[in-house]
This record gives structure tokens, sequence and C-alpha cells, in this order.
């Protein structure tokens, strides 16, 4: 009679799992269709701030959207500028950076000749390749553009769900089993995020200016694309400051000497320190309760699930999860699993 309930309670957790596998299965079918949706989402929670903003100041909704709207449009054609006239100054300047790397692999091969360590300078120039880099950003860029196809149609979603927003706390009060804690935990996701994303897009732009005139001081080519992709990179947690800073270390070594390629690396060391280790933890507060080692695996799981954009809103994501699941009384108790363990540590 006892082993009765343990197999109830067995078969239940696997039926769980085998329906939490198909969902993500589903999701990660869908990811075309749900990664626009997401990356809207979250850009009109961004932008309704300021929308409120305006409004506060006497401007009508209409034209407060509008303004905002064609005002991220003109950074995003900017953006696109840069990219393309950093892709045009690479080509002009590829062959005497394919030059001067052929000879600091030849100063290589020479010093490593001295321990009877045999170096082939072609098969390293092969795979150190700045051609091939290139043709690396370029799939990366291609993948991130994956979500912004069509462009149109995702500034169309955030104008239509920027003036959908007023109506939402309607909606759901007619739509929930039990509005007041469905509502509460709703709204204080969105204000955990909006916190968060705020804060994060001002840090992510302090962090591209400095390292942008940081380079530009050094003399360092490309100065303005690697402040872009510092401002882009720097929204993933952990490992995005590292991999922003290794391709300009790579350049200031080839193109100018190692005096500089480590400049370079103590400036970004420095801007990651000052900025994301001391002004970005006073900035966030208690942040959104979220633990240092749940904050990685959720870059890698929704990295895996959505692509890039998924390791770009991975803590977004992942905060939503956590207070939706606070809500809910089966998944309160996985919630504190993924808190940070500290009282009072929950995002306000």
């Amino acid at each position: 009679m006892n082993n009765l309930p343990q197999e109830k309670i067995g078969q239940n957790i696997l039926v769980k799992l085998a329906m939490l596998v198909i969902i993500l299965a589903g999701i990660r079918a869908a990811s075309e269709i749900l990664v626009p949706f997401l990356l809207a989402s979250f850009l009109a929670i961004v932008l309704n701030p300021l929308v409120t903003l305006l409004m506060r100041r006497g401007m009508r909704r209409t034209f407060a959207i509008t303004l905002v709207i064609t005002v991220i449009f003109i950074v995003v054609l900017l953006l696109i500028a840069v990219l393309a006239s950093s892709a045009s100054d690479f080509s002009e300047t590829y062959p005497q950076i394919r030059t001067m790397l052929e000879q600091k692999l030849a100063v290589v091969q020479h010093f490593a000749a001295r321990f009877h360590i045999n170096i082939s300078t072609d098969a390293l120039a092969a795979r150190l390749d700045p051609n091939v880099v290139m043709d690396m950003a370029t799939s990366l860029l291609k993948q991130l553009s994956g979500a912004m196809t069509n462009v149109l149609l995702l500034i169309l979603t955030v104008v239509f769900m920027l003036f959908e927003v007023r109506h939402l706390p309607y909606k759901m009060r007619n739509a929930m089993v039990n509005p007041q804690i469905r509502i509460a935990g709703l709204h204080k996701a969105l204000k955990g995020v909006t916190h968060y994303l705020a804060l994060k897009t001002l840090v992510s732009l302090l962090t591209g200016v400095a390292v942008w005139l940081s380079l530009l001081m050094l003399g360092v080519k490309f100065a303005l694309f690697w402040g872009v992709v510092a401002f882009i990179l720097n929204f993933i947690p952990n490992i995005g400051p590292i991999i922003a800073g290794i391709p300009p270390f790579i350049q200031a070594l080839v193109l100018n000497n190692i005096y500089d390629a480590m400049l370079v690396a103590a400036l970004f060391s420095a801007i990651h320190m000052l900025i994301g280790n001391m002004l970005e933890p006073k900035m966030m507060g208690r942040g959104l309760g979220l633990s240092t080692l749940v904050v990685f695996l959720s870059l890698i799981f929704w990295g895996w699930l959505l692509g890039p954009i998924g390791m770009l809103l991975s803590v977004p994501l992942t905060s939503v999860t956590k207070i939706l699941m606070e809500t809910t009384p089966g998944g309160s108790r996985l919630a504190i699993m993924l808190g940070n363990g500290r009282p009072g540590s929950r995002a306000r």
C-alpha cells in the first residue's frame, strides 16, 4: 500500500519532465518566431518609461511614442553605418594586416626553434587569418540580425506594444483566475526587468564610450567599432566583457606592438573593474536576486534555446521566470533555488 503513493509521485515527476522536454523542444523549434517577439517585448519594456516620462511633460502618447521610436531608429541606423564603415576600412587595410601578421609569426617561429619546436607559419597564418575572423564576425552578426530580419515589423510590434501597455492591467484582471496575485507578480517582474535593462543599457553605454575613447587615445584602429562591440557584449553577463577585449588585444598585438597590446589588456581590465565590478553593483543595488551560478547557467541555457539573442536576454528571462514561479505554489520552492540565498535579496 505504501508503494502506491510513491509510484504515483514518480509517475507525476516523469510526466512533468516529459512535458518540460516537449515544451523546450517546441520553443527551440519556434525560435525564429519567438526571438523577434521577445526582443520586441524587452524593447517595449525599456522604452515604456521614456514614453511615460514624455507624457508627464504634457506630450500626448502618440507623439511620445513617435519621438522615442524615431530616436531609436536613428541610433540603429548609426550603428549599421559604423559597422559598414569598419568593414570597408578592414577590407582596405587587410593586405597590411596580412603582411604584419606574417612578420609576427616569423618571429614566433624563430623563437620556438630555440626550444626545438617546429611551427608552420603557413598553418598559423591560416588559423589566425584576419579574413577568417571577419567571416566569423559576419556570421555572428547575421545570427544576431536574424531576429531583426524585418526591422520594420519589429518596430511596428514595439509600437503596438507601447500603445497596448496601458490596457494590459484591465485585460489581466478579467482574464486571470486569481488576478490580484498574478498581477502583483507580473508587476514585480516588469518592474525588476525594467530597472535591470535600463541600468544595464546605461552601464553598457558607459563601457562602450570608455572603450572607444581609450582605444582612440592609444591609436588602435577601428576604435569606434570595438566600442560598439563592447556595448553590445556587455549585456552578456560574466563572459561578455572578456570576449569584447580579446579582438582589440590581438589586433594591437599584430598592428602595433606588445606594449600597446598590454596597455589594451590593462585598459579593458580597468574599465571592467571600475564600471563592471564597482559602479554597476552600486547602481543595480540588490539586482534581480539571482545567484552567480544561476546567471552563468542561464547564459548557457538561453543561448542554447534561443541563440545569441537568448544570451543577451538571459538574465531578464531568468528573472521573469523566477518571479512568476514565486506566484505559484509548486514553483515557489524552485524559485528559492534560483535566488542568491540571502535574506531579503529578492528583486524589488
